[in-house]
This record gives structure tokens, sequence and C-alpha cells, in this order.
């Protein structure tokens, strides 16, 4: 399994609209609300073989209230 966090920044007001959006899809193992540049913070776990990059662009990208992500890769749990 591959672990990666997806930042999100929403449109103003939005925050709660997309966690709740994102959390109906069931994709994220969590998701937390931010502060700071962006609003919230996703946590998924992926099959080794998905594409995170295809991953991210069919699953999130086409949430309403979303204005951009930050996608970071994970390597070792310690």
């Amino acid at each position: 399994m591959q672990c990666f966090f997806v930042q999100i920044k929403t449109e103003l007001g939005r925050a709660y609209d997309v966690a709740d959006a994102l959390a109906r899809r069931e994709i994220a193992s969590e998701i937390y609300s931010t502060s700071g540049e962006y609003d919230l913070l996703a946590k998924f776990y992926v099959e080794d073989d998905v594409d995170i990059g295809r991953f991210v662009n069919e699953n999130l990208h086409d949430i309403d209230g979303i204005r951009r992500t930050f996608t970071t890769l994970t390597f070792k749990a310690f």
C-alpha cells in the first residue's frame, strides 16, 4: 500500500462542504481541517500499482469548491 497526503485549498467558506463531499466518497482514511495556507489535510492509502496523480485528478479535482491541491508522497513510517 502507498500512503500519501493531500492538502486542499478551498473557495472561501467552503471547507466544510468540501470535507463532507470528500468524506461521502469514502476514499480518504482521515480528513482534518488545518490552519495556514491550506484548509484541509486528507490522508489516503492506495494499492502499490495505483497512479497517485491520476487518483487525485479523478477523485478530488472534480469536487465543487476545491481551488487547488498539494500532494505529498510518503516513504517510510517510523
